[in-house]
């Protein structure tokens, strides 16, 4: 089954001279962990906006859940959650009330008027999600005192009270201590693999989208590359070894002679393989004395600015 189906997505604004979102289609499978990334502009937010019912679009064919998103806002709603870049919490409230009101918004427990009168399994849910994140000390605590770092923390906790099916993430990190980053996405790994849910990750930090399934990059409002992590880096980004020395025709001629290819500057040689195997026997089998040799691993962010410099001509 799909959690998502997007065909042909077009959404256009008044007054704009171009489609912000310009006819994509990509599907995302159940259980999935899939990250959708892009530069500001690029029409992701407006992509976003539109899987989670708060945009309507202007053409094209989307569902959620198997549930067709202009018929069944509500439901999908139901079904999912969702933590926005910027928080939109009460500060007047203690981070308990928020997630006690959401709860009861989302019709997941009657309302009570304090926590401690509140069904048990929502006492045990909510502590069991502060605890992961770290923000068992301030959960009686008013918002208002909060950090930002702490106001994203309740915004990850009021998103999985209900137990989504399909979680957004949209920077779900930013303004968190390298601790709880970690905690939290031990804490998803652990959802996925006994749940099932889908996670649909926007990020800055790419570094967490090296684990997701799969990876949709959009520019200019189109997707510009779509396919495994280990599939964009194969087919973009390169994997060289750095060297250096002091007998620069000697490594020359060796390199020319092996038809390795190589681009150089001033003693520096950079020098592109294609696997660990092949690094292994450029090494091995060169004579000439090195003063450096540094192996560069491709990774997705050289993929991810290598697309993104072609897909807007820089």
């Amino acid at each position: 089954m799909l959690s998502i189906e997007v065909k042909n997505l077009v959404k256009h604004y008044k007054k704009a001279d171009k489609n912000a979102v310009d006819d994509i289609s990509f599907n995302v499978e159940q259980g999935e962990f899939f990250a959708f990334l892009g530069p500001n502009g690029a029409g992701k937010t407006t992509s976003i906006s539109i899987l989670t019912t708060t945009l309507s679009k202007t053409s094209g064919d989307v569902k959620i859940l198997g549930l067709e998103i202009e018929k069944n806002s509500s439901e999908i709603r139901r079904q999912i959650g969702i933590i926005f870049q910027k928080p939109s919490i009460d500060l007047n409230l203690t981070a308990e009330e928020n997630i006690r009101f959401h709860a009861i918004l989302y019709g997941l427990f009657p309302f009570a008027p304090s926590f401690s009168m509140m069904d048990p399994k929502y006492q045990s849910r909510v502590k069991e999600l502060a605890e992961v994140v770290g923000l068992q000390d301030e959960l009686f605590k008013q918002v208002k005192s909060f950090s930002g770092g702490m106001k994203r923390k309740l915004e990850i906790i009021r998103s999985l009270t209900h137990t989504p099916k399909l979680l957004f993430l949209d920077e779900p990190t930013v303004g968190l201590d390298p601790e709880s980053r970690r905690n939290l996405w031990q804490y998803l790994q652990d959802v996925r693999q006994k749940q099932g849910i889908t996670v649909f990750l926007t990020t800055h930090y790419l570094e967490e989208v090296e684990d997701a399934d799969h990876v949709c990059i959009i520019s200019n409002g189109k997707i510009v590359a779509n396919g495994t992590p280990t599939e964009i880096k194969q087919n973009i980004a390169k994997e060289y070894v750095l060297m250096e020395t002091n007998d620069f025709q000697s490594l020359e001629n060796e390199l020319q002679n092996a038809n390795h290819k190589y681009e150089k500057e001033d003693k520096e040689f950079r020098v592109y393989t294609n696997s660990d195997l092949e690094t292994q026997k450029l090494i091995a089998s060169l004579h000439t004395p090195l003063t450096r040799l540094d192996i560069h691993k491709a990774s997705l962010e050289d993929a991810y600015i290598n697309i993104i410099h072609d897909s807007l001509d820089i």
